[in-house]
């Protein structure tokens, strides 16, 4: 990336960062309250820390383009539900002053205003990468209260959430861009891939979409999206929750990571902590190398389309090849 494209990323985060400070009156913030920028993805996410009040939270701060605001009141709903139905330890909407839990901000700086939403602050760490097996079968529990909850709940009228199937993912509305935009292209992956992505359309064909199966899910459960302290798991960052194949959470549990030798035990330790809560049958186990492929391609396309976040500048290329490897070796098994 370019010196220019760096400051113009830089610049567009300032610009930002002082549309946060712009909310704070919003919330009943004191004029010493400071906002620090912990993640910049699908969106900008802050810690607010005001001293006065001795009060902690989180601001998001929505990406243009990516959720309605019906969307975006959707996945509060859920959250709370999960919360207080299931037991699932979420991060809570803060209304502002006004009673409303979004907030719709705008400067002279910025083209558009932008969707934001205050949420409580968790404490927790997320667990270390040292020895994965504990916190992957903790993912494997939590994913599996979400899902049965899911399974349950009845959706309020007007729930809207994105749809993360094949055309959704991989296909023709690629939420998050096209694979065939991906980092390093070249035309033997292009062709490898486009097998790859036939082969997972098909097996998710015939794998159905009974409702056992597919419902609303988190769709972004991996250790980064976990807390933990002590005995209690917490779980944040419910952006992408939408509907898909409950399978494709372990998809996104092992995302960036799924070249790791240990993925085998990983993926034993998730099941096992899955089985504690909810039922999966042998056919459905034997399915999982298809949902984390399916979960490898479209971060190829994310990295492909988010190329400005230090996340996707840290993948790059070699993200892209070393996705050729895992298809060469699955598409051996599976295509």
């Amino acid at each position: 990336m370019s010196a220019d494209a760096v400051t113009t990323v830089e610049a567009f985060l300032a610009q930002l960062g002082r549309l946060a400070e712009q909310a704070f009156g919003r919330y009943g913030l004191s004029a010493e309250a400071t906002a620090t920028l912990i993640n910049h993805s699908e969106n900008a996410t802050y810690r607010i820390d005001d001293p006065v009040q001795g009060k902690r939270s989180i601001l998001r701060i929505h990406r243009r383009g990516y959720h309605s605001e019906a969307a975006i009141w959707s996945e509060l709903q859920w959250i709370d539900a999960l919360r207080n139905e299931e037991g699932v330890i979420t991060a809570a909407p803060i209304p502002a002053r006004d009673g409303t839990l979004i907030q719709l901000l705008a400067n002279d700086e910025l083209p558009a205003p932008r969707h934001a939403v205050m949420f409580t602050f968790l404490t927790g760490e997320e667990p270390p990468e040292d020895d994965l097996l504990g916190p992957f079968e903790r993912l494997g529990t939590v994913s599996a209260h979400m899902h049965r909850h899911s399974r349950d709940w009845r959706l309020p009228e007007g729930f809207t959430r994105q749809r993360w199937d094949h055309s959704g993912a991989l296909g023709a509305r690629s939420i998050w861009g096209r694979w065939q935009n991906g980092m390093g292209m070249t035309p033997a992956y292009l062709q490898l891939f486009d097998r790859l992505s036939e082969t997972i359309r098909k097996r998710l064909d015939a794998f159905g979409t009974a409702p056992q199966r597919f419902g609303l899910m988190h769709a972004d459960i991996r250790l980064a999206n976990l807390l933990v302290e002590g005995e209690k798991t917490k779980v944040i960052d419910f952006d992408d929750s939408g509907f898909s194949w409950f399978l494709y959470d372990i998809g996104t549990a092992l995302s960036f990571i799924e070249h790791r030798p240990d993925v085998p035990e990983l993926v034993d330790a998730w099941v096992r902590g899955y089985r504690k809560v909810a039922p999966l049958t042998a056919e459905e186990e034997t399915e999982i190398p298809t949902f984390i492929m399916m979960r490898r391609l479209l971060l190829v396309a994310w990295i492909g389309s988010h190329h400005e976040t230090d996340l996707a500048r840290s993948l790059g290329v070699p993200y892209t090849a070393g996705t050729a490897d895992l298809a060469e070796a699955y598409l051996a098994k599976f295509g």
